[in-house]
């Protein structure tokens, strides 16, 4: 009866303690007391249940049947809108801060919010090797099922959280996309629901045009109901070697190499600053040494990217194995190195035993829990940003990050960028080429940083190369940058017959900073 006096008390003094102190205070100052109290085990909660109830559902079949349910209720959503006068755009239904995206998705408030309740594994069919799964579905789920059957994604997005719906009609990258490209690219059919109600399947053969044009679209062509994603055998161990490199010639030199070995399953480079990184190279393998296993997805195992850091400050080579599905989401709990920030000591050994199993806190939730104060904090002191470059200017990029940004660790993760008709492409349309993901998590250490005019010039330079950028974090591009960016021929000719543009907002409208302010 004591503990619990004792809790109370406790309880009573930390609520004083923040309505003393402010709230917003707490939050911005004091975030991980706020994280590790309230948002730990929330996320937990969120995990159980979505975990028994993929479960479930798989295990009794139910998914299919309902499917056809829910896409009949999606199209007869859509057709009442028309009915009531078609007055404003439509967007999905699904709150803004269940997104990874870390914009406010304010057009939802404005906008006529269509409900798609669509998070199930419709189907694997091994003989086709394809999966079938709907839009809400993400990769710690899709994971789990196909690594349980012996099964695997060519390219497996990293978090958890990523959904299938947002790496289609976004993008998704992995340290396999130098074989296999972009998610987009091992995807064989999409189905939409679209601006008039109807239901469509696109497919390289059928409805062409569209199926190149979806990737990317930001849900402005349609409503994606359904995907068909490639799968590939997996085998349960990932041969892991690390790769210390020093001087930024060398480092360019050494990754585009690695990533132009397709003997190499998997490569990823974490650049630590502007002239050391580690370099990892790695493959599927049926068997591993005992001595070297490292179970790193294991919750008292270091983070994934201090572990690494370790090669380079030690200035030594090693190889590991490390299970499929912790080498997956080896940056997860992590989330890259986000945590540090939100919980400065979650590294230390006594918190990855004690509450280590809790971690990360769903992204959602620290969305939903930032308040205005923290997201203008974060806007203006912090970065998060994918630019997509052609390999061959691999050194000039980082130079270039280096003097706008200065945000270390980098993850550089290359990626084969194939033909295509949509808005990402080769300048050269039709042949493929490598590229690099040049991923900034963090706060900026150069002393000039301005959040706005050192991403447009960041953005300028990506233009400049031909290269991409990522469109789910901030994006400061006016309309004429933008779609000198991206190829609009397709996307904007579709929108046109296929009545998007009373329907749906341009993608531009959508996501650019300039156009929401």
């Amino acid at each position: 009866m004591d503990s619990f006096m004792y809790l109370g008390v406790l309880v009573v003094l930390f609520l004083l303690w923040i309505k003393v102190k402010g709230l917003d205070y707490v939050l911005v100052h004091q975030r991980w007391i706020f994280v590790c109290l309230f948002l730990l085990p929330l996320s937990v909660v969120f995990d159980v249940y979505y975990y028994l109830r993929a479960w479930i559902i798989f295990k009794m079949c139910s998914a299919p049947k309902l499917h056809d349910q829910r896409v009949r209720d999606i199209q007869r959503q859509v057709r009442e809108w028309r009915k009531e006068g078609a007055k404003t755009h439509m967007c999905t239904g699904r709150p803004g801060w269940l997104t990874v995206s870390l914009r406010v998705a304010k057009y939802k408030k404005t906008n006529k919010n269509i409900m798609i309740n669509m998070m199930d594994i419709l189907d694997v069919d091994i003989k086709r090797q394809v999966l079938r799964v709907e839009p809400l579905a993400n990769m710690g789920q899709v994971t789990a099922l196909l690594n349980s059957i012996g099964w695997t994604l060519p390219v497996v997005p990293e978090l958890d959280d990523l959904t299938v719906g947002g790496l289609v009609m976004g993008t998704g990258i992995e340290s396999s996309s130098h074989i296999y490209g972009l998610f987009q690219h091992i995807c064989v059919a999409f189905e939409l629901v679209l601006a008039d109600g109807s239901l469509v399947r696109c497919t390289e053969e059928e409805n062409s045009d569209l199926f190149h044009a979806v990737p990317w679209s930001c849900g402005t062509l349609g409503f994606l109901v359904a995907a068909e994603i490639k799968i590939v055998p997996a085998k349960p161990w990932v041969k892991l070697c690390y790769e210390p490199v020093r001087g930024l010639e060398n480092v360019c030199q050494r990754f585009t190499e690695a990533s132009q070995d397709k003997d190499n399953t998997f490569v990823e480079g974490l650049q630590y600053s502007l002239d050391s990184a580690v370099i990892m190279t790695g493959t599927m393998t049926d068997h591993a040494e005992p001595d070297k296993i490292n179970r790193i997805g294991l919750h008292f195992k270091p983070w994934f990217f201090k572990h690494v850091e370790g090669y380079l400050k030690d200035d030594r080579s090693g190889v590991e194995y490390i299970p499929l599905r912790h080498y997956y989401h080896r940056h997860t709990r992590s989330i890259f190195w986000e945590m540090q920030d939100i919980i400065p000591f979650g590294n230390n050994p006594v918190f990855r035993w004690l509450l280590g199993w809790m971690v990360p806190p769903k992204i959602s939730l620290l969305k939903l829990t930032q308040g205005e104060t923290i997201r203008r904090l974060y806007e203006q002191h912090h970065v998060v940003q994918d630019m997509l470059v052609p390999m061959k200017h691999l050194q000039t990029a980082l130079t270039r990050f280096h003097q706008d940004i200065q945000v270390y660790p980098l993850w550089l993760c290359p990626f084969m960028l194939l033909p295509s008709r949509g808005m990402v492409h080769p300048k050269a349309q039709q042949k493929e080429e490598l590229y690099v993901d040049i991923g900034a998590y963090g706060e900026p250490r150069v002393k000039h940083f301005e959040a706005k005019a050192s991403t447009r010039q960041l953005e300028k330079f990506v233009r400049d190369v031909h290269g991409f950028q990522m469109l789910y974090a901030d994006v400061y591009m006016d309309r004429e940058e933008f779609w000198e960016m991206f190829d609009g021929t397709l996307y904007h000719k579709l929108r046109e017959q296929l009545g998007c543009e009373d329907a749906f907002p341009e993608v531009y409208n959508k996501i650019c900073k300039s156009a929401r302010h």
